[in-house]
């Protein structure tokens, strides 16, 4: 019986799980469509960081808050194209415990950061519409690279625990992941320990960035909107609401799949798992084709600076 429960331990791969019941099709005609969303992902975001980082008529807070939502898509793009490409294209399922534990520290530090920006771009609008007169005196540059910081800092010091507490880990149980790439509610189930502090700690940061920011991003938008009702002028009203789209979208686009995934792992033991599958791939890599192209295309002024770009 020893010799049994030793050769459990052997192991030191996970594998990874594409679409399952579609293996016989999803190396031509699923692999293609990720490509393209890949590389649409990729160049996008790159064309826009490009132009915020080249232009000095773009160094404002909103387009420096939109290139950091750029560089944290492009991250995340660049953090799961390995193991979901390799599946798709390869048929390459395995991967080692620390690459499995680096690849869900950066694909959710990213998030973290993400939901930190989408929170700042929130304060940006409140700013713009509600203390216009203020708005260039309180976002400065020096400030601006502050708060960038302080993202920054907050996704590593929050999601670093992670990695560290799976790490100290034996893992006994089926090592096959439900999803191409790693997330740490996935892999500290394979454990053959008591998770109890990793269950509580990963509730803690999923409060944090499910629960706190959208209600700031929430209680941002009562006091915008309140204070666009008191405009009388029907065209300054739907001036002020427009400059709000694009990060709404955004908004939406980050969180509707995030929070409806975060339900399904921790209370739908008995839903679909293609329905979490496809939920993670919407997660993962939809905001990052789509956020450059509603900036692309709400922002008039870095519309024709992307058309000048191209058209040279």
């Amino acid at each position: 019986m020893s010799a049994v429960n030793d050769t459990k331990f052997k192991s030191s791969v996970f594998l990874l799980t594409g679409i399952p019941g579609q293996e016989d099709v999803q190396n031509l005609w699923i692999s293609l469509p990720f490509c393209l969303m890949y590389v649409t992902s990729i160049l996008g975001n790159s064309v826009i960081l490009f132009i915020i980082i080249t232009d000095p008529s773009l160094h404002e807070p909103m387009y420096i808050f939109l290139s950091m939502l750029g560089a944290t898509d492009l991250g995340l793009s660049i953090a799961t194209i390995p193991t979901i490409l390799g599946i798709f294209l390869f048929n390459s399922r395995e991967i080692s415990f620390d690459a499995c534990f680096a690849q869900l520290f950066f694909i959710q530090s990213l998030q973290c950061f993400e939901s930190s920006v989408l929170l700042l771009m929130a304060f940006d609008r409140f700013i713009a519409i509600c203390d216009p007169l203020r708005y260039a005196s309180i976002l400065t540059l020096p400030r601006i690279a502050k708060m960038g910081l302080v993202c920054v800092l907050r996704g590593v010091a929050m999601i670093l625990p992670f990695p560290l507490l799976l790490k100290r880990f034996q893992y006994c149980q089926a090592n096959v992941l439900s999803h191409s790439y790693c997330l740490h509610m996935e892999v500290m189930t394979m454990a053959c320990a008591d998770i109890t502090v990793n269950n509580i700690y990963g509730l803690f940061t999923t409060v944090l960035t499910v629960g706190v920011g959208p209600l700031l991003i929430f209680l941002s938008y009562v006091m915008i909107i309140k204070t666009v009702l008191s405009i009388t002028s029907h065209k300054e009203f739907l001036r002020a609401l427009n400059t709000c789209v694009s990060h709404l979208c955004a908004v939406l686009l980050f969180y509707t799949p995030e929070f409806s995934l975060t339900l399904i792992h921790r209370f739908g033991k008995g839903s679909s798992p293609l329905l979490q599958i496809v939920l993670g791939y919407v997660y993962l890599m939809v905001p990052p084709l789509i956020n450059p192209v509603v900036y692309s295309v709400k922002s008039k002024h870095l519309r024709s600076r992307i058309i000048r770009v191209f058209v040279k």
